[in-house]
C-alpha cells in the first residue's frame, strides 16, 4: 500500500473531486467506514457503548460528525464537543453538524475546558480536532482540549491523525493526542509509522474512501507500506502432500570462534520460518560447539584458519558445491573478518548463481567491493545496520524517514540489489526503485543477534522459492511481529534475540 505525504493525500482527493467525486462523498465514506471498524473492532462486548467526540473547525471535525452520525444510527450512544461555533465550520463539515442536529444529538460548544466534566461519563472518546494537514502546534483552548483528553481513563480513538502530530515525519511540538487506535483516511501517512509518532498512534487501520485506483496510479507513488494483507497473500503456500524437499533447502555459511551463536540463532529461525532443510557450513574448529547447540540441523566442518577458528580461502570449492545443492544461501552471521574469510566470500559472490542474503561479517567481507554486487549473477539482499551501511558506502543514516527511504533507494538501484536497511523503522528498497517502509517492531528487538534472526527468517522465505523481494519484505514483517508478540510476554527491556524466534510460529499463524 502506498506511503503519501498530507500534500500528496491532499493532491489525491482534490483529483477525485475535480473527476467527480463530491467532497461531501468522501468524506461520507470516511466516516461510514470508520464507524463500521470501531463498531466491527471495539464494541463486540460492548452494546450499549458510550462515545464522545471531539470535533474541530475543520473537515476532520466533520469526519467526526459523521462518524457519530453513523455510530448512532447503529444504536450507540453518542455526545459531541466542539470548538468553534457552527458558523465557523467548513463547509462539508456544517453540512454534517446539521445532520446531527436533525437526529436531536447532544452537541456542546467548548469555550473553556473548565466547562467540561472532571471525568467524562462514556466508554470511548474520539479526537476530531486535527487531520492529516495541521501542522505547527496547538495553541490555546486546543492544546489545552488535548491535554484533556489525555488525561481522562477511556480508551482514545483518533481519527486519520492524533491530533497535534505532524503527517509526514511523525513529531509533534507542544501537545498531542496519545491515541489507543488511529484509523487513518484514504492511504497511510509517514507520521504514523516513525517515531516518536508510531508511539502515539496506537493501534493503525486504514480506511477506502472510493478514490478510484487509477487516482492513485496517476501520482507515480514509489513509496510503500508493508502490510499484514499483503504479507499473509505472499507466503509460500504449504502443499498438502510436501515433504522436506518441497520446502527449500537453505545453506548458512556462518560462525567463527567466539562467534558460534549466530549461525545457532540463524539456523534456528529458518527452520522456524518453514524451510525443509537447513545446513551449517561452519569452521571445523567450530563444528564441536555448533553441532550439539542445534541438532535439527546438518553441520558440515569446512577448511579453516590455523589457530584462527575462521574459514580459509581453500573451503571455496567445498563450499561452491554445498551451495549449489541448496535453493538459497545465508551468509555472515558470525562468520568472522580474517581476510581469508573475505576472500572466500568475495570469490564466492561472483560464482554464485542461487539468491542469497548477505548480512553481518558478510556485509564486512564487501567493504570496498561493492563492485561485485553489479557483477554477480546471483540475487542478493544485503541487510546492514546503520552502521554497516557507513561501513559499506560512508554515507551516515539518518533518522529522517524521507532521506533514509531515498538514500536506500539510490543504493538498490546503483548496485542493483536488494537493500533491507535496518532500524526503526527497517526500510526495504528494491533495484526497480520501490521502497517499502516495516510497521512491525520495537525497541526490544534492539539487542545482539536479532539480525541474524532476520537473516534466517529471509534466507529461509528464499529458500521456499518466492521471489527475492517478497523474501525480504515478509522477512522484516514477520521478524518484527515476532518481536511484538515477545515484548508483551518479556516487556522490551528483558528480550533477548531467541525470544524472537520463540514467538516467529504465533507470528506465522496470526497471519495465516
Amino acid at each position: 500500500m502506498k506511503l503519501v505525504t498530507s500534500d500528496v493525500m491532499r493532491q489525491i482527493d482534490q483529483k477525485a473531486i475535480d473527476g467527480g467525486v463530491p467532497s461531501i462523498e468522501l468524506m461520507e465514506n470516511a466516516g461510514r467506514g470508520i464507524a463500521q471498524a470501531i463498531i466491527a473492532d471495539l464494541t463486540l462486548e460492548l452494546d450499549d457503548a458510550v462515545f464522545t467526540i471531539f470535533c474541530g473547525k475543520g473537515n476532520n471535525g466533520g469526519d467526526g460528525f459523521v462518524v457519530g452520525r453513523f455510530l448512532f444510527l447503529a444504536g450507540f450512544e453518542v455526545q459531541f464537543y466542539h470548538i468553534g461555533s457552527p458558523d465557523s465550520f467548513s463547509d462539508d463539515s456544517k453540512q454534517n453538524y446539521d445532520l446531527i442536529k436533525e437526529l436531536e444529538i447532544e452537541t456542546t460548544e467548548i469555550k473553556s475546558v473548565d466547562e467540561l466534566p472532571e471525568l467524562l461519563e462514556s466508554d470511548f472518546i474520539i479526537d476530531a480536532l486535527f487531520g492529516t494537514g495541521f501542522s505547527g502546534s496547538p495553541k490555546d483552548l486546543s492544546s489545552d482540549i488535548i491535554d484533556y483528553i489525555n488525561i481522562q481513563p477511556q480508551e482514545i480513538i483518533a481519527l486519520d491523525m492524533p491530533s497535534g502530530l505532524q503527517a509526514d515525519n511523525g513529531t509533534y511540538e507542544g501537545s498531542v493526542i496519545v491515541a489507543d487506535f488511529t484509523y487513518t483516511i484514504g492511504l497511510p501517512k509517514y507520521g504514523l509509522y516513525v517515531s516518536p509518532g508510531r508511539e502515539v498512534a496506537g493501534d493503525v487501520d486504514i480506511i477506502p474512501i472510493g478514490i478510484p485506483i487509477e487516482d492513485f496510479d496517476s501520482f507515480a507513488l514509489h513509496n510503500n507500506l508493508i502490510t499484514p494483507a499483503y504479507v499473509a497473500n505472499t507466503l509460500p503456500i504449504r502443499q498438502a502432500d510436501g515433504h522436506k524437499g518441497t520446502f527449500g533447502k537453505l545453506f548458512l555459511l556462518a560462525g567463527s570462534t567466539g562467534l558460534t551463536g549466530a549461525a545457532v540463532l540463524a539456523a534456528q529461525s529458518s527452520l522456524r520460518s518453514g524451510c525443509g532443510m537447513a545446513k551449517i557450513g561452519c569452521p571445523h574448529t567450530t563444528l564441536p560447539i555448533i553441532a550439539p547447540s542445534i541438532i535439527d540441523v546438518t553441520t558440515y566442518g569446512l577448511p579453516d584458519v590455523a589457530k584462527k577458528g575462521c574459514l580459509a580461502k581453500r573451503a571455496l570449492g567445498e563450499v561452491k558445491i554445498i551451495a549449489s545443492e541448496n535453493d538459497a544461501v545465508v551468509i555472515g552471521p558470525g562468520i568472522g573478518r580474517h581476510f581469508e574469510t573475505k576472500e572466500l566470500i568475495c570469490r564466492l559472490l561472483l560464482s554464485l548463481e542461487k539468491p542469497a542474503v548477505i548480512d553481518a561479517d558478510g556485509l564486512h567481507a564487501l567493504n570496498g567491493e561493492l563492485q561485485i554486487l553489479e557483477d554477480t549473477q546471483a540475487e542478493l539482499i544485503l541487510t546492514p545496520h546503520p552502521k554497516e551501511f557507513k561501513n559499506l558506502t560512508g554515507i551516515d543514516v539518518p533518522n529522517d524517514i524521507h532521506s533514509r527511504i531515498e538514500i536506500a533507494r539510490k543504493f538498490a538501484i546503483e548496485h542493483q540489489t536488494i537493500l533491507v536497511l535496518k532500524g526503526s523503522p527497517t526500510v526495504v528498497a528494491h533495484y526497480d526503485g520501490e521502497v517499502y517502509v516495516n510497521q512491525t517492531g520495537n525497541n526490544g528487538m534492539a539487542v545482539g543477534g536479532s539480525g541474524d534472526v532476520l537473516s534466517g527468517v529471509i534466507g529461509s522465505l528464499l529458500a521456499q522459492g518466492i521471489e527475492p523481494i517478497d523474501s525480504a519484505l515478509c522477512g522484516v514483517f514477520v521478524h518484527g511481529l515476532a518481536g511484538d508478540l515477545a515484548s508483551y510476554e518479556y516487556g522490551e527491556r528483558s528480550m533477548i534475540a531467541s525470544d524472537i524466534i520463540d514467538f516467529l510460529p504465533d507470528a506465522f499463524m496470526m497471519l495465516e
